[in-house]
């Protein structure tokens, strides 16, 4: 199906992700049944407009997922970082959008060191790309005096970039409850009864995704199925919230990426039918449960001179016609009234939700100067209409089809993962690293050659961001960073204080106690 006109943008940006999932193979969608019957999943993409308004206007699919699984909390210490924890269209919609984004950052700091002259080591080449540049810094002396390192990180997005996310259902949640509520056969909130405290989850805040109904306004996990292990993964709608304050840039992607007021999602895009604007904006609005933010910044502003930072950037959501809807998504969750039968028809198979999850990624805009071999899926699906492909996968239990969570290994994993994406950073600062300093690998251990950093060489930056990358597991890269940047320092505070606002965020724990050499295949290091 080509993209539908449609003349609303949200109707537009919808009919754009549509149409490159339609193009998608078989085997990444939902399987129809011969009795009619389909399984129903839900799918979240994210699209860039550049020049929203003008006359250049352009609209770009980076990314389309599928899914509605997550991992067991029980399961979580075992996965070392090659497991995927969270599954759900919404969360692989962010991680794949930070993949993108990483290897757009890749692929213009090649071009840079390709085309730069061979008597200027430490400056940069002639290279652009049309979603992000070299940071403009403004000089003014409280500019410096709030940031003693202004000019990390190195890159921005470019200013006419603004980036929507569109779903196919509410997210699960929060911002979901009433639409819940709605479908039960008595729609009246449910009352908490008394009895023994609960057990089976870290805390009381913490409660199953669509029971409880009479609470409202808190941190929500995903419920699974009534009967399947209990999971610490949090609601879409709260892991959403949280990116309203730690923007749409993972951890990974801050480090090279300011964030900067674009950098934020600019609206989530729904179906009219999936909107309860009273859930949503007790969600996610100014006025609703993260109120205590609005006017923050982090770092804190000192005058109208800001040049980048965290701050709480609540989205828009517009809706897009049911009846759009209805014409190009079949694989939608049925409605309760849609498998009733009358006396001469054959009860049909239940519609359940679908086990396999679809990634699909655009590649950077711009071609890598040497042509990194990867297992990226790109042969199999070299471009989806008219998209090139930077990474296609088929997502079952939180690894590559074909692997087993149990059992998987770096070539199983998948590109999403916590490993994957820390791997993919170290391969962007060895690749691009300046002077003598280089990373360095010595029996399976990421390392920087301490000793051989001239002072031409790199910025203490540079070699900060090299400490990060060498740190022994990843929770000293990720939770107690061995160099705390101020950009590292603003967004942990951030995000802390915005886990504060939102009430009840238990951390999914357990998966923190590896090192990058996970990501070495234990069969080709045999002689």
């Amino acid at each position: 199906m080509d993209c539908l006109t449609a003349e609303s943008l949200p109707s537009r940006i919808a009919s754009l992700v549509h149409a490159h999932f339609d193009g998608l193979p078989a085997r990444s969608k939902p399987t129809i049944y011969p009795d009619g019957s389909r399984e129903w999943i839900p799918m979240s993409g994210i699209v860039v407009v550049k020049g929203e308004n003008t006359a250049s206007e352009k609209l770009t699919c980076v990314a389309v997922t599928t899914g509605a699984k997550c991992l067991s909390a029980s399961q979580v210490s075992k996965s070392r970082g090659l497991v995927l924890h969270d599954w759900h269209a919404e969360v692989l919609a962010l991680r794949s959008f930070n993949y993108w984004l990483l290897s757009e950052c890749h692929n213009l700091l090649a071009q840079e060191q390709h085309a730069r002259p061979s008597n200027s080591a430490n400056t940069p080449g002639a290279a652009s790309s049309p979603f992000i540049r070299r940071r403009q810094l403004t000089e003014t002396p409280s500019a410096a005096q709030s940031d003693p390192n202004p000019a990390w990180p190195p890159f921005e997005l470019q200013p006419d970039i603004k980036i929507y996310m569109y779903c196919t259902c509410a997210p699960c949640g929060d911002a979901s409850m009433e639409l819940c509520m709605a479908a039960q056969d008595d729609p009246s909130p449910w009352e908490v009864a008394p009895g023994p405290e609960r057990t089976e989850s870290p805390g009381p805040e913490l409660l199953d995704g669509r029971g409880y109904f009479s609470r409202l306004g808190i941190v929500r996990r995903k419920p699974a199925r009534a009967d399947a292990e209990a999971t610490l993964s949090k609601s879409c709608s709260d892991k959403l919230a949280l990116r309203q304050v730690s923007s749409l840039l993972s951890y990974e992607a801050s480090l090279l990426v300011a964030p900067t007021r674009n950098a934020y999602i600019e609206a989530l895009i729904l179906p009219e039918e999936e909107i309860s604007r009273v859930g949503f904006e007790r969600c996610f609005s100014a006025s609703g449960r993260m109120k205590t933010l609005n006017g923050r910044f982090w770092p804190a502003q000192v005058d109208s001179v800001v040049q980048y930072g965290y701050g709480f950037h609540p989205f828009r959501v517009p809706s897009v016609p049911n009846d759009l809807i209805e014409t190009i998504w079949p694989f939608r969750k049925p409605k309760p009234s849609s498998e009733a039968t009358t006396p001469t028809q054959t009860s049909p198979k239940k519609n359940k939700p679908g086990n396999v999850s679809a990634v699909w990624v655009a590649a950077p805009s711009l071609p890598h100067p040497c042509p990194i071999a990867s297992d990226n899926g790109a042969k199999s699906l070299p471009v989806l209409r008219g998209s090139r492909t930077g990474l296609y996968e088929t997502i079952i239990n939180g690894v590559k089809q074909g692997n087993r969570a149990a059992s998987v290994t770096p070539r199983g994993a998948s590109a999403l993962s916590r490993a994957k994406l820390w791997g993919l950073l170290r391969d962007i600062v060895r690749s691009s690293c300046s002077g003598d300093s280089t990373l360095e690998v010595v029996d399976g251990e990421i390392g920087l050659q301490a000793g051989n950093i001239p002072e031409t060489g790199p910025s203490l930056q540079d070699t900060a961001l090299c400490q990060l990358i060498a740190a022994s597991t990843y929770e000293q890269f990720k939770k107690t960073p061995v160099a705390l940047t101020p950009s590292v320092k603003a967004r942990k505070d951030a995000v802390q204080e915005a886990k504060e606002a939102l009430k009840g965020w238990i951390s999914n724990e357990g998966d923190e106690q590896w090192g990058l050499e996970v990501l070495i295949d234990p069969k080709k290091r045999k002689r």
